[in-house]
């Protein structure tokens, strides 16, 4: 067991969300699953309340950070940078997924929570959108990089709606669903940016009259 006597409150909030998690299938996001968790890492019951003063939601906030770090861990840069850009938005989704995927009764109750925290989560899930897109070689500053993020918030959050109820083999219908979700979003973004190219190239009466003004020379 690692010695946590010395442990900074940000290192206890990391070492104790994986154990709360775990609780929290059966207890919820309580004060009972939090202290079960120090109990467990020999940790003060009143130090770990101390790294939560928000309550269940700063610990559903720490739990999904330490996915988000399992999520970058399982996939190596290399790895992806081998992939497309749609697969490696596909397998780092799936990663988060299968980080959760034994706690998946304790994002339930996380999301019953959130539910009632609008604000608080739409900025965690701005934060998991924020670190796929990047992790995938995302670097747009436009309006481009908000769209991106907002369009997958909504196919994660899809996505996770059958992964709660998933009973297939290794999540396979999730899975699917998933592909199918990105799919179409890669349609949608051929579609569009064909839109775009064909405005462009379409007669413009704008620019006829502009032309009759300012004749090229």
């Amino acid at each position: 067991m690692t010695d946590l006597s010395d442990a900074t409150l940000d290192e206890l909030r990391e070492a104790l969300a994986p154990r709360i998690a775990a609780n929290a299938g059966f207890d919820g996001w309580t004060d009972a699953a939090r202290d079960m968790a120090a109990d467990e890492l020999g940790v003060d019951r009143d130090v770990a309340r101390l790294a939560f003063p928000g309550g269940a939601v700063d610990m559903i906030d720490a739990w999904f950070a330490q996915v988000d770090r399992a999520t970058i861990e399982a996939l190596p840069l290399d790895q992806l940078q081998a992939m497309k850009i749609r697969e490696r938005i596909q397998v780092l989704v799936e990663a988060r997924l299968t980080a959760m995927y034994d706690d998946r009764e304790s994002l339930r109750r996380a999301l019953a929570i959130l539910a009632l925290h609008p604000a608080r989560a739409a900025r965690l899930g701005w934060r998991t959108a924020d670190l796929i897109w990047r992790r995938a070689g995302d670097t747009a500053v436009d309006y481009n990089h908000y769209t991106k993020r907002a369009i997958l918030l909504a196919v994660y959050g899809a996505t996770v709606t059958v992964f709660l109820d998933d009973r297939s083999d290794d999540f396979a219908d999730t899975r699917a669903f998933l592909a199918r979700r990105i799919e179409g979003v890669m349609r949608f973004e051929k579609f569009k940016a064909g839109m775009a190219d064909r405005a462009e190239h379409r007669p413009s009466l704008a620019r006829f009259v502009g032309r009759l003004r300012y004749p090229v020379r």
